[in-house]
């Protein structure tokens, strides 16, 4: 079992220690071994590190993702300049290039070429937020809630409480976008002035624990639509983990089937695959209810969402323990005087207005993701591709198009109209996208690696289609091997 989680920190100067352990050689087939969080080895720059149990990770589980393989541009993708120090103490060996079966001189020429290329981007300054711009959304997003704050408080009409709660959702998902720019370090500098902006945005705002989604979204940016490699590892995509509901390929079925008991299907699963492309949509209505309440429990201990995330709460704890839970009790609190009209209406009425404004926002915001990255290919973690190939093929970028301008698209999406160029550089602040864009086309393109966009419209049919051919690949799989009810 590796032990890097309790190595002592190595100082600045190359000690006799530290030598011995430059001079050990591993094959990629050891690093492979070493896949889950109580043994984990990963790879940076041909360096190998021993991160076993390292709970204390700054950035949470998210390290466990890339046990066994090679983090150098997912590290990259996520952290400053200079955080590669904090690795020293972890270092055990380094790695025999040679040993990389699957790398041929090509593959090593492509993955030079797009490290230059990020390497560009930051000459050129993609990488530094304008703060006029987030000045501007943030207050147009202010003036929203106090918009519809004040129709709800001042209006006897019925239909302009409608409007007020709709307008509400749409609020927070535009809330949404403001805290996923802010906690991906794409504003700040000092990221901590970034975690409380997203503690305003996110946990007060919006209703959700800023540790939930980092712990949720950082895992999916590390290893999009991935299926784990084995049921004790954690190299798996959360965004996807949406059985017994919703199945994205018949390997993830397969999977949560093997988890029960007695290795079947439950009729309940056999239902909701069968018939998962009906239930997408009214799926998407319920999502915000669920990450309140995934939000609730971790911000007061309640539970987590995954397995991962669980971990991390029992062995690192809230990050912000108190602020999470103020912020949280806080929204709660004026989201209810919202609802009852500060007081005004019966029970009956406030609680349709509430989940009116949340079902639409779970729809402003689920469609986004939606639209991202499901019905993309995907893979099983121990056969992920290069960190490049990986970001683009599993996303789907979104234009305008079949009447909805290209304007109202990037305004409602909030930058991840761009998710492939977000997810290839998550730390590029969404108003430079758009010339980030150019050079990740020309270099798909030169490179001849697949690259795919699609219009609303078009995109909602591609993500149907692909649950409906699951599903069909599902009943026809469970009828091939026989029924047993």
């Amino acid at each position: 079992m590796g032990k890097g989680g309790d190595s002592s920190v190595v100082g600045k100067g190359k000690d006799a220690s530290e030598m011995t352990k430059t001079s050990e050689k591993y094959t990629w087939a050891e690093v492979k071994k070493h896949s889950i969080p109580s043994d984990a080895w990963v790879v940076h720059n041909n360096k190998v590190y021993d991160v076993s149990n390292w709970h204390e990770h700054p950035g949470g589980g998210v390290i466990f993702t890339h046990a066994g393989d090679d983090m150098t541009d997912i590290f990259a993708a996520f952290h400053a300049a200079g955080s590669q120090a904090m690795m020293k103490k972890f270092l055990i060996g380094e790695l025999i290039p040679e040993s990389v079966e699957h790398k041929d001189q090509h593959q090593r020429k492509f993955e030079k070429a797009y490290r230059d290329l990020r390497s560009k981007l930051i000459m050129m300054g993609m990488f530094k937020a304008s703060p006029g711009f987030y000045i501007y959304k943030q207050t147009a997003n202010l003036s929203m809630w106090a918009a519809s704050m004040a129709m709800m408080y001042y209006s006897d009409s019925t239909l302009v409480h409608i409007a007020a709660a709709m307008l509400m959702g749409l609020f927070f998902q535009q809330c949404g976008w403001l805290a996923h720019d802010f906690l991906h370090h794409q504003v700040f500098k000092n990221r901590r002035h970034g975690d409380y902006a997203g503690l305003f945005w996110g946990n007060l705002m919006q209703g959700f624990s800023v540790q939930w989604w980092k712990n949720k979204h950082n895992g999916h940016h590390a290893v999009p639509n991935l299926h784990n490699s084995s049921a004790l590892a954690q190299d798996g995509d959360p965004d996807i983990d949406t059985m017994p509901l919703l199945a994205w390929s018949v390997q993830q079925a397969r999977q949560y089937r093997e988890l029960r008991a007695d290795g079947q299907d439950s009729p309940f699963v056999k239902f909701m695959i069968k018939n998962q492309v009906i239930f997408y949509f009214p799926i998407l209505l319920l999502a915000r209810l669920s990450w309140l309440n995934e939000s609730f429990k971790t911000s007061f201990g309640l539970g987590a969402s995954t397995a991962n995330a669980a971990l991390e709460l029992k062995l690192k704890g809230l990050q912000y323990p108190v602020i999470e839970k103020v912020f949280i009790t806080l929204h709660h609190a004026w989201m209810f005087a919202f609802a009852c009209g500060f007081g005004k209406f019966s029970l009956g009425y406030s609680i349709a207005l509430y989940l009116l404004t949340t079902t639409s926002s779970g729809f402003f915001l689920a469609i986004v993701f939606g639209l991202g990255h499901n019905g993309m290919a995907t893979y099983d973690a121990d056969k992920r591709p290069d960190f490049w190939k990986l970001q683009v093929t599993t996303s789907r970028n979104i234009t305008g198009g079949h009447g909805v301008p290209q304007a109202f698209v990037d305004w409602f999406c909030g930058g991840l109209q761009y998710q492939v160029d977000h997810h290839l550089f998550p730390m590029i602040p969404r108003h430079n996208l758009p010339k980030t864009h150019d050079f990740v086309e020309s270099f798909c393109k030169e490179w001849n690696v697949q690259y795919h966009e699609a219009d609303l419209y078009d995109g909602t049919l591609e993500v149907l289609d692909c649950l409906k051919t699951v599903g069909l690949e599902f009943v026809t799989e469970f009828l091939k091997d026989g029924p047993t009810m």
